[in-house]
């Protein structure tokens, strides 16, 4: 089944992802394309609309990015986001210059609604006649997120002003008649009112989306990917416990039945008590699974790393060794799936060329150049949301399917230097009492993620009147609805002394416990 689609061409913006996710939050596929795709290629697609996202860039930069000028002459409606909308501009001949003081951060527009709809009697459709067609059913002013140095001094031939603010002559700006629209704002950040709304205008009432793209029609189009890329091969699923690799497997077994074998790696920086639970779980789910405790090669190859990248790739190329080692046991085996989500992918490697990476995942950038096995990522397109939508459609309970994120290098990413048994058992042991206590006080189904990070700081302390010099633990819970972006939790005084107290009652070697109060973007979620 063919779905409609919206491309989004990404320039380099921070908030490129978000402008897809709020896409699907509407039902409506969309995909990330390089700015410089050639308007013949997306045609082809045929897309029922394309926005162009925002970027670090001025267009008048040496390099800047561009985009094909014929994606204007397509006659498919077109968005552009700040940057998109200054390089939309520039290309048909408007004028964009430096602002005289710089929007970033919250701004208010006003909206000036003029309909070119051909009066009485039709004939033209408001939503393809009207250049304040984006703002149907929107306030007419607006507090919005800007972001930007430049602005359209001058609107190409053609386009009517649709709004403005203080700083900025043209806060928006459309060719309606063309179906060319502009937004010197990002609707796609949550700071900005009925930024939604006017994402939905443009793909429903401009583009003509329907929203045709579910998570039933996921698991059925993801199903039949995976038969068709494994054919009559065996695959392998890196099976590592938690719902993405889960959701992963049970996709694949419904492709390929028998012909899967899970193998459960126990690499010895789970959380406390995880693997038996894990190998619980996956025996009433009826997985085939082999269960492999490697937890010592791990460590081993840890000793000594203390830089957070080298931790990663020798978790990432220990899993592959560990797998390939195994599934040589299994018989002929072709492919090895994982459970890699569309954020890993997006901070690992820039898409296009554009935006910065921030790090690698064990499950995308650890991966040794030799490996034999090929990949199947069924979720890789997918945010966590959403694999957990599909989850629920696949029949996976509550509880599990609302499990917070756990990164694949586990515990070790937790621990800031070096891994040593002795480190996992506090940070291990910090980590359960940070979990118990949250969900005692109902905020775990509330929080993105909570956890104890193990710093490389003692300090001095004391306890039953003796001096102690002992280890520091971070708590970190934030909030989120995609881990794209994060707010630390206020959570309650009451609960954090709590935690507080407990870890330094209850784990010998802690004497100080601190909270993070830093949101991500500056901070990552994790500290490593």
């Amino acid at each position: 089944m063919s779905h409609q689609t919206i491309l989004v061409l990404d320039f380099g913006s921070q908030y490129t992802q978000l402008i897809a996710r709020r896409l699907r939050e509407l039902s409506i596929y969309s995909e990330i394309w390089p700015p410089n795709t050639p308007a013949e290629r997306m045609a082809a697609r045929r897309p029922a609309g394309i926005i162009l996202s925002g970027g670090p860039k001025s267009v008048s930069d040496p390099g800047a990015p561009t985009c094909d000028r014929a994606l204007f002459d397509l006659g498919i409606p077109v968005l552009g986001i700040c940057y998109g909308m200054q390089l939309m501009a520039d290309t048909l001949g408007g004028r964009v210059a430096p602002a005289r003081q710089r929007e970033f951060g919250h701004a208010t527009v006003r909206v000036h609604r003029t309909r070119t709809d051909g009066g009485s009697g039709g004939g033209t459709s408001v939503a393809t006649a009207d250049p304040a067609a984006l703002f149907a059913n929107v306030p007419s002013e607006l507090r919005v997120w800007a972001s930007h140095g430049d602005l359209v001094a001058v609107p190409p031939a053609g386009f009517s002003v649709v709004a403005t603010s203080a700083n900025a002559p043209v806060a928006a700006m459309a060719d309606a008649d063309r179906r060319l629209y502009a937004l010197l704002f990002h609707p796609e950040v949550a700071n900005t009112e009925s930024g939604l709304d006017i994402i939905r205008n443009f793909a429903y009432g401009v583009s003509g989306c329907t929203g045709d793209w579910t998570m039933a029609s996921f698991v059925e189009e993801a199903t039949a990917k995976v038969r068709a890329q494994v054919g009559d091969g065996r695959v392998v699923c890196a099976l590592s416990g938690g719902v993405d690799s889960t959701v992963a497997a049970l996709i694949i077994h419904r492709a390929v039945g028998a012909r899967l074998t899970c193998i459960f790696v126990d690499n010895g920086v789970l959380r406390l008590n995880e693997a038996a639970q894990i190998r619980r779980r996956f025996e009433r789910l009826d997985l085939p699974l082999a269960f492999v405790d490697a937890s010592a090669l791990f460590l081993e190859r840890l000793a000594g790393v203390t830089d957070p990248e080298q931790k990663r790739k020798a978790i990432g190329a220990t899993f592959i060794e560990v797998f390939e080692r195994e599934a040589a046991q299994l018989g002929t085996v072709d492919f090895l799936a994982q459970g890699t989500l569309y954020p890993d992918v997006i901070e690992s490697v820039s898409i296009v060329g554009q935006s910065s990476v921030i790090k690698s995942h064990h499950n995308v950038g650890g991966l040794p150049e030799r490996m034999r096995l090929k990949l199947v990522e069924p979720l890789r397109e997918l945010f966590k949301d959403e694999v957990r939508a599909v989850g629920r459609q696949l029949g996976l309970d509550e509880a599990f399917v609302g499990r917070q994120p756990f990164p694949g290098p586990g515990l070790a990413v937790r621990i800031l230097g070096e891994v040593t048994t002795p480190r996992l058992a506090l940070v291990r042991s910090a980590d359960a009492i940070v979990a118990e206590e949250v969900r005692r006080d109902g905020w775990y189904a509330r929080l993105w993620q909570s956890f104890a990070v193990l710093l490389p700081v003692q300090s001095v302390g004391v306890m039953g009147d003796e001096r102690t010099y002992e280890y520091t633990v971070a708590i970190r819970a934030v909030e989120s609805r995609d881990g794209m972006t994060a707010d630390w939790a206020r959570l309650p005084h009451d609960l954090l002394a709590r935690i507080s107290s407990r870890i330094v009652n209850e784990v010998r070697g802690i004497n100080r416990v601190v909270y993070d109060i830093s949101s991500k973007p500056p901070s990552t979620i994790e500290w490593e």
